[in-house]
């Protein structure tokens, strides 16, 4: 016989990804999404879901910065930027 919880909780999963520049791992809606789209370039991605190789940064202008100048970025999204 299976024992049931009194008190069931349901938790909610919430999706987690990794800042390209400084490799923190946070919720996904708190980092920034960029996307490459084939024969457009790259974009900010504010929905989260466009068809796209992607890439997440923190809000924080340290992270752009290392990820532009050290090349994160275009490693990531396996494409040029200029």
């Amino acid at each position: 016989m299976r024992k049931r919880s009194i008190n069931p909780i349901s938790v909610r999963h919430i999706p987690q990804r990794t800042c390209v520049a400084c490799g923190k791992v946070e919720p996904k809606r708190r980092l920034i999404r960029l996307v490459r789209i084939s024969g457009v370039g790259v974009e900010v991605d504010s929905s989260g879901k466009r068809a796209g190789r992607g890439a997440y940064l923190c809000p924080e202008p340290e992270c752009w910065e290392v990820g532009l100048k050290k090349g994160r970025l275009e490693h990531v999204l396996r494409t040029t930027l200029t």
